[in-house]
């Protein structure tokens, strides 16, 4: 039997309950449909309403938002059932939008987009990344002038995850001069928006079933009272405030992928014959499998000791790139450790190692590339 990992604060029968429910529903009204949702590249934006209203979408956000008030875990529970049943970040990408807007929103705006957001009647993607800049936001060249009482934005936007299904975007848009104080972010209801175009659904080698698109803004008008905070030149600071939270919900599943591709291997390790005898009898097998153990371990003992701390308002921005790069580079290495000792099944799309190999890797790209969060942790030494 593995060790027992450390019981924080957090983690009490309360959410267990939680968690049972939110995999019961995924397991009963999703997964059944995710071979076809791959296969067209998207997953419907109705979807996304029955799971609103059972109260999974964003449960940490006000009750007077339409929220169940609970605190953040339950929302990274959400995570952590959903990788682990192979769902696309999707909710990850909606929960950091809705966090935005509940952060750095003005009252009227919150009070008009967050109980949408709960309820799923509305899916959020975040419009930051361009054809020529990713992590360095100093470089965005997407435009907001302000024309009366409206901005008019010009420019373009890639890979942006509900990016063709959703219906409201966080962009990220330059307002004045050079540098990270000329950007601000604006709330954009995209449905029949005038200049808002929809471009290429972007085909990926992993995470089939999340649409991942390119977006063109023509002289699109925003009235005024959509810049978010209603202050210009804020969106650099706001885009840094919610980076704790941000690095927490692309650790988290990388410690489901783990868990659940150690789960997968040992059971077909067990099942495997070779040679006359199981695959798991051999002495090199079991070695590697203690090691990939040991990983799962640590990792998710990281995970849910960063998770109480960010409860507690004692997260860090060092110790989230840490949580962010370290157990992703795990996540990459465990799955390929694992594929490994699947031999040739574990490169059929069938099964489904190969395609957590595959989504994997994008893990050390997005929500930082892992290259830049570790040279901001060096900064600190």
């Amino acid at each position: 039997m593995l060790p027992q990992l450390h019981r924080q604060p957090w983690m009490d029968s309360d959410i267990e309950t939680f968690r049972d429910q939110v995999r019961r529903y995924i397991a009963a009204e999703m997964a059944p449909k995710l071979p076809g949702w791959r296969e067209q590249g998207y997953i419907p934006r109705e979807t996304w309403r029955p799971f609103g209203e059972m109260g999974f979408l964003l449960p940490e956000m006000p009750e007077a938002y339409g929220g169940a008030s609970a605190s953040i875990a339950y929302q990274l529970v959400v995570q952590d059932e959903l990788t682990k049943a192979e769902m696309p970040n999707n909710v990850t990408v909606h929960s950091i939008a809705s966090h935005y807007i509940m952060d750095f929103g003005t009252e009227a705006q919150k009070q008009r987009w967050l109980p949408k957001l709960n309820n799923g009647e509305m899916l959020a993607g975040i419009a930051m990344t361009e054809p020529s800049c990713g992590t360095d936001l100093k470089a965005i060249a997407t435009r907001a002038r302000r024309d009366g009482d409206h901005y008019v934005i010009d420019g373009a936007k890639t890979f942006i995850t509900n990016g063709f299904t959703g219906n409201l975007l966080i962009v990220a848009a330059r307002t004045s001069g050079a540098g990270s104080k000329g950007v601000s972010l604006f709330v954009l209801e995209t449905e029949n928006l005038p200049g808002f175009r929809v471009g290429r659904l972007l085909e990926k080698i992993g995470m089939q079933a999340s649409d991942t698109a390119e977006l063109f803004f023509d002289s699109v008008r925003v009235p005024a009272d959509q810049l978010l905070g209603g202050v210009e030149g804020q969106g650099f600071g706001q885009l840094m405030g919610a980076l704790p939270y941000e690095r927490m919900v692309i650790a988290v599943p990388a410690a489901a992928v783990i868990d659940r591709a150690l789960e997968l291997t040992i059971e077909y390790t067990k099942q495997r014959k070779i040679f006359g005898a199981p695959l798991f009898d051999m002495q090199t097998t079991r070695q590697k499998l203690a090691e990939m153990a040991t990983i799962a371990h640590v990792v998710r003992s990281f995970v849910n000791d960063c998770t109480q701390r960010l409860l507690d308002g004692t997260l860090d921005n060092e110790a989230a790139y840490m949580a962010k790069w370290w157990c992703t580079e795990q996540q990459c290495r465990v799955v390929d450790e694992c594929l490994q000792l699947f031999g040739g099944y574990g490169y059929m799309a069938e099964y489904p190692i190969a395609r957590m190999y595959a989504a994997s890797r994008v893990q050390k790209i997005y929500g930082g590339a892992n290259e830049v969060l570790k040279d901001l942790v060096s900064r600190k030494l």
